[in-house]
């Protein structure tokens, strides 16, 4: 029965003479307009509404290529560091060759960077930030963003290496002098011109002493 009155609607509604029109899609030119005002006033998340239905919708359209790098600065600018990240890391892989790759290398850098936690903590994002930042540096070292890569290659080593010594502290304190000496020594190897490297060295002597004094005579 209700099939019936289905058709019947659906009868009159066709003999009468009306049609239903989707609603008109937006241009490639509009969507770019309308992503990057919302962009420029920071309204990121209708930025990346915008440039994602402009990806979508024309991915063979000149501006397509600027609404995967937008996406990508959206997130960054939210804070959506781990998205960020993923949307650069396809940016350069669709587009390898492209003039903006070292401003990407950079962000990728930045986006690790700003997750850095305190020295007690996890440290891949320090780890993370230091590969990119030695790649961007290999990589195009005359580029405008090579000038403060070094900067924050020490940031990441200083944090990888205030770890270290909190690490090698805990050993130290509860009397674990060998797996000490190991991490102060590390240390002292791979963070010479950092300051910390000078408190593991005194360290160093400390743990030698109290090892020696443990060991049977």
């Amino acid at each position: 029965m209700k099939n019936i009155y289905l058709i019947i609607i659906l009868s009159l509604f066709l003999s009468s003479g009306c049609t239903w029109h989707a609603p008109k899609e937006k241009s490639a030119i509009e969507l770019t307009a309308i992503g990057m005002k919302a962009f420029e006033k920071k309204k990121y998340l209708k930025a990346i509404n915008s440039f994602e239905k402009l990806r979508d919708w024309y991915p063979f359209s000149k501006y397509a290529i600027l609404a995967e790098l937008k996406i990508a600065d959206s997130h960054f600018y939210l804070k959506e560091y781990d998205e960020a990240v993923l949307a650069y890391n396809e940016f350069e892989k669709l587009h390898p060759r492209n003039e903006v790759i070292p401003y990407i290398i950079n962000q990728i850098g930045l986006c690790y960077v700003k997750q850095i936690d305190t020295i007690d903590r996890d440290q891949t994002s320090a780890k993370r930030g230091a590969t990119e930042f030695k790649r961007l540096l290999r990589q195009f070292p005359e580029s405008e963003y090579s000038l403060k890569a070094k900067e924050h290659i020490k940031k990441c080593r200083e944090s990888l290496a205030g770890h270290d010594l909190y690490v090698g502290l805990f050993y130290f304190k509860t009397k674990h002098y060998k797996a000490a000496l190991y991490r102060f020594m590390g240390i002292v190897k791979e963070y010479p011109e950092l300051e910390v490297s000078k408190e593991a060295l005194s360290y160093i002597s400390l743990c030698e002493s109290l090892i020696k004094e443990k060991e049977p005579e």
